[in-house]
């Protein structure tokens, strides 16, 4: 690892519907979650974006890729954007359309930097049929 590796830094990921540049260049992300439960599967997706916030310097290349359960098979893989973080931060946003989660379990986001894994997250996907009822009701008072 060189040293301009060592300065760049993952602040956050989010996974969100989408993503609109506001005036003031701000930005507002639609739809942001965690996880994607769905009454049945499989389940599309008309848009899907994957932002990534960085605090370093220097120019990188980025791609982001979502694996199957299986860690193997590429559900779908984004084209190599180049950012440059002048200013101490950076967004870089990956914009994936049409994508179809056919099966329920742990998919695996992927962040490649200059073609290295830099960070990988777990989006679960499951249908409401694989969750526990919640027959029992709480004894606290508020």
């Amino acid at each position: 690892m060189d040293t301009e590796d060592q300065k760049l830094e993952l602040v956050y990921t989010l996974l969100c519907d989408d993503v609109r540049l506001e005036l003031g260049n701000k930005l507002s992300y639609m739809g942001v979650f965690q996880n994607i439960v769905v009454p049945q599967l499989p389940v599309w997706l008309p848009k899907l974006a994957v932002v990534n916030h960085w605090r370093g310097q220097g120019a990188h290349l980025s791609e982001v890729r979502i694996l199957m359960p299986d860690s193997q098979q590429a559900l779908v893989v984004s084209q190599p954007s180049r950012f440059e973080i002048a200013h101490g931060s950076a967004d870089n946003i990956s914009f994936f359309v049409n994508v179809t989660f056919p099966i329920s379990g742990e998919y695996l986001v992927q962040t490649l930097i200059d073609s290295s894994l830099f960070d990988e997250r777990v989006l679960t996907v499951s249908d409401q049929q694989l969750l526990a009822p919640d027959d029992q009701g709480s004894d606290a008072v508020n």
